[in-house]
């Protein structure tokens, strides 16, 4: 792949700038050289602008290398990256299953981007013919996200793989639901497919979404492109050190992975018995997709409860569709409660 072609010309050509932090590695015993105050100690220095501890923990438990890995706030900032990296405003294109995460399109609307829409089957299912029918010279990127967020279910991994393939360009996989699926990651392709960009979070399973902290693995090439247009100081040293910490509890994270899809099975069974479900549709997530007969009567009616789901009704192939997140035990059986005493 030659990623020169891919990038933005004033992004190859782009000097970052250039911090205290990257100018001297290693340990000092007295530092003069960022403007800081040199009291409150350790909050008072910048933070490490690579994260380089926190990456070297993360790529033990995944199986990469620290070059490999850029964070970011929350999965967004890679996504918005993408846009910025690869793609020229007005001119470029990126290709997008269709439904899908609704931040690809704010971030190509934001970066004034024409984004293509590929529709999946009436299953969900991906047909990689039809998102390289929607392929032309001007595009860019693709994006796919398996599990696939709101209909939950994995994209067949022979259709990925024949647009990874067939694709001159970059292909963004986004696994945030990777670790509730029965199948294993893209990660262990990441040194084969030099275009591909792998998405994950701390926000499901570890349980930190208000934490702030995405993860995008990608060739060292195309991480050297993120870290010279993303802010400096993009992940603060609370965040770092949080994250370090929790990572240390991964045997607690792998029992709430368990609890969550004996409770997604649990809502499986219980919502396949109430007569105004017509479909429930397969997920690899922690969410299920539910075909209703009067979505928007229904949500309103939890809503009124103070039990809130997300309604999906208007969104393409989701007609009549609530999107559930698995909740407790016991907000699962609140949940079943009050639709049990609906219509």
């Amino acid at each position: 792949m030659n990623l020169q072609k891919l990038v933005r010309t004033n992004i190859y050509a782009l000097k970052p700038y250039s911090c205290a932090r990257d100018e001297f590695k290693g340990e000092a015993s007295v530092y003069l050289d960022a403007n800081e105050n040199p009291m409150n100690a350790p909050y008072n220095r910048y933070p490490d602008p690579l994260q380089w501890k926190l990456k070297e923990k993360i790529a033990k438990i995944k199986h990469v290398c620290p070059d490999q890995i850029m964070l970011g706030n929350g999965s967004d900032e890679p996504i918005d990256l993408v846009f910025r990296v690869f793609c020229e405003p007005e001119e470029d294109n990126v290709v997008a299953i269709e439904p899908t995460y609704g931040m690809y399109k704010v971030c190509a609307d934001i970066n004034n981007v024409e984004y293509r829409k590929a529709l999946l089957n009436d299953d969900f299912t991906l047909d990689a013919d039809r998102v390289l029918a929607a392929v032309n010279a001007k595009t860019k990127v693709v994006f796919l996200c398996s599990p696939n967020n709101p209909s939950g279910n994995l994209l067949n991994r022979s259709e990925m793989l024949k647009i990874v393939e067939n694709f001159d360009g970059i292909v963004v996989i986004d696994e945030a639901y990777v670790d509730f699926s029965s199948e294993k990651s893209w990660l262990e392709e990441l040194s084969n497919y030099p275009n591909i960009i792998i998405l994950q979070t701390f926000s499901k399973a570890w349980g930190l979404a208000s934490v702030r902290c995405g993860m995008a693995f990608a060739s060292p090439e195309i991480i050297t492109y993120f870290n010279k247009v993303k802010y400096p100081y993009n992940i603060n040293l609370l965040t770092q050190n949080f994250v370090s910490e929790q990572l240390d509890h991964e045997a607690r994270k792998n029992e709430w992975v368990k609890m969550l899809l004996e409770q997604r099975d649990y809502l499986e069974k219980e919502l396949k018995k109430l007569p105004f479900v017509e479909k429930i549709y397969p997920t690899d997530a922690n969410f299920l997709l539910v075909k209703v007969q009067d979505a928007n009567a229904a949500y309103h009616e939890l809503v009124s409860k103070g039990i809130i789901v997300r309604n999906r009704n208007q969104v393409s192939l989701c007609r009549g569709g609530l999107r559930i997140t698995v909740g407790t035990a016991e907000e699962n059986r609140t949940l079943i409660a009050e639709l049990r005493k609906m219509f």
